[in-house]
């Protein structure tokens, strides 16, 4: 059994991780501030999953917050190694906390630096102090860009974001080789690839079609619809965030399904899933979205022994059946703005 750190555990990504971790055996000490960047209430119903299991423990947190955070690492992680007279009283810290949203960080820049960039640096800085010696930070596939050839490899230049978001995680991944490279902190950078899955982000795509569809509301696209996205199932994700714990060194890794769909397609797919018709209402596109994404995922495979399991069409089918199963809960849920 090791003891991990996960921030933002009522996430979606990251409580995937968290139950991951937890059917192995593991301890997880789970951060989160439950804010209200989408529905709370989805989170509160991710924690309560967690909450069920006696090796997770809660801790309300927001990981920007300077002192808090200092005085957490003081007082839990300094009595949690005096308690079991353990030198390394964490095997890890992933950080997956992170304000997430192209279109959302145009409108607000400065909390998605508050959080991908001051939150990864509090962590990096008491890894370094109190000896954690693995670092895993969450990123993202919007680092590419517009001007990078397709599918993306690691080595592809990310010198030119196209949101605040994007931009954000660029500073987060340069600090973390900082860190790396002053203190010998094992550091893994995760470029995540559109994910989705049961309990998904209510503001990503396969979520919001799935309910319009069922509740015959109308489905926003922004531009034909012709644009194409690398959607990779959540347990997947899960999967390769764990492979990332061993030993690396310093390492950016795409974790991606490798195989683009056109979201126009994907909307005809769930409708067929659900026996009904979308109604579309067309927007221009917006200029911080890309029209493709595409992981190129040899890195992943050759490092860490990981490449996706579930096709998108059984993941549309897990997306569609938690939906109808959970129907009268998540069609209250605020899906926020298009």
């Amino acid at each position: 059994m090791s003891r991990y750190l996960v921030t933002g555990c009522a996430g979606f990504i990251a409580s995937r991780v968290c139950q991951m971790l937890l059917a192995e055996g593991h301890e997880v000490l789970g951060v989160d501030e439950l804010n209200d960047a989408y529905d709370p209430r989805l989170k509160q119903w991710r924690l309560q999953q967690l909450e069920r299991e006696s090796q997770f423990r809660f801790f309300r947190l927001d990981i920007a917050d300077r002192q808090p955070v200092e005085d957490f690492f003081r007082k839990v992680v300094c009595d949690l190694a005096h308690r079991h007279e353990e030198a390394e009283p964490l095997a890890a810290v992933i950080n997956l906390a992170a304000r997430a949203g192209v279109r959302a960080s145009v409108e607000n820049p400065w909390v998605y630096y508050r959080t991908n960039c001051d939150g990864t640096l509090n962590l990096l800085d008491l890894c370094r102090r109190y000896g954690v010696r693995k670092f895993i930070l969450a990123s993202t596939s919007s680092l590419y860009g517009a001007h990078n050839p397709i599918p993306y490899r690691e080595e592809a230049d990310t010198s030119r974001p196209l949101s605040p978001y994007a931009a954000s995680k660029k500073a987060a991944e340069t600090l973390a080789y900082t860190y790396h490279h002053l203190y010998g902190l094992d550091v893994t950078v995760l470029r995540y690839f559109t994910v989705y899955g049961p309990a998904g982000r209510p503001d990503m795509s396969v979520f919001r079609f799935v309910r319009c569809i069922a509740e015959d509301e109308p489905i926003v696209v922004f531009g034909d619809g012709k644009q194409s996205r690398d959607f990779t199932f959540v347990d997947d994700i899960a999967r390769g965030t764990l492979a990332a714990l061993k030993p690396l060194g310093y390492q950016v890794i795409n974790l991606g399904s490798d195989r683009p769909f056109v979201l126009r397609e994907l909307i005809e797919r769930i409708g067929e899933l659900l026996g009904r018709s979308a109604q579309i209402v067309h927007r221009p596109r917006h200029p911080a979205d890309v029209l493709a994404t595409w992981a190129d995922i040899t890195k992943a495979r050759q490092l860490l022994d990981w490449q996706p399991q579930i096709p998108l069409e059984e993941g549309l089918q897990r997306c569609v059946h938690w939906y109808l199963e959970n129907r009268e809960f998540v069609r209250q849920l605020d899906l926020g703005p298009w």
